[in-house]
């Protein structure tokens, strides 16, 4: 598995397919996020913000490799091994990138409640942005594996059903990821900081479950 890792890392970074996701990630943390704005707050936006740029990510390693080179390197080390590379190289990608948007949001931000009367405790806050990063990113993974090869293989359903997909969990009032998101907004209003544990857990069972799909998928086609 490192070596696949390692290989899959390497594609990811010189193709430079990853940019457009980088972007993404950018405007949409940019527009919702500005400097003195509630710390609880930004960094909700900004944890939410990561779900469809890691849903992108994994489309991105799932097709970023050539026919050819695929097919040899499924016969080498096997298809289900190649397509948990692909997915765990895109879950890595997104969580650098979104822990490296939390940090910045973190220091530009306002560590007091929305009416800017009650100081929110730093230190907590950031790992609680953290925990409801690492539920959005484990939420998009899953988006994105079940919406994609080897799971979903029609020509032309992938993108916009992985956009549709990763709206809805983002936005349903059920999800857990909406829960992550939810729980920092909520002590934005109080000063109170609820780390996202449950949704966390939700997520990360619901990551696995789709990592195991699509791996079992693409050892069967």
């Amino acid at each position: 598995m490192k070596a696949l890792l390692r290989y899959q890392t390497a594609l990811l970074l010189r193709s430079q397919r990853w940019l457009p996701p980088l972007l993404l990630y950018g405007v949409i943390t940019g527009i919702g996020t500005q400097s003195g704005q509630p710390l609880l707050d930004s960094l909700g936006f900004s944890a939410g913000a990561i779900l469809p740029v890691s849903a992108w990510l994994v489309r991105v390693c799932a097709t970023g490799e050539p026919p050819a080179a695929r097919a040899i390197t499924q016969a080498a080390a096997g298809p289900g091994r190649v397509q948990l590379a692909c997915t765990i190289t895109a879950f890595s990608a997104s969580l650098v990138l979104g822990a490296a948007g939390t940090l910045a949001v973190a220091a530009i931000s306002s560590p007091y409640t929305d009416d800017h009367t009650q100081p929110v405790a730093v230190g907590p806050a950031v790992a609680a942005g953290l925990l409801a990063l690492l539920a959005c990113a484990l939420l998009g993974t899953a988006v994105g594996t079940l919406c994609n090869p080897p799971v979903l293989r029609r020509p032309g359903w992938p993108i916009p059903v992985t956009a549709l997909a990763a709206l809805l969990v983002l936005v349903a009032s059920g999800s857990p990821a909406n829960a992550a998101v939810s729980g920092l907004v909520r002590g934005s209003h109080t000063g109170a900081v609820h780390p996202p544990i449950l949704p966390l857990a939700l997520t990360a069972a619901v990551c696995v479950a789709a990592t195991a799909l699509g791996c079992r998928l693409a050892a069967r086609r």
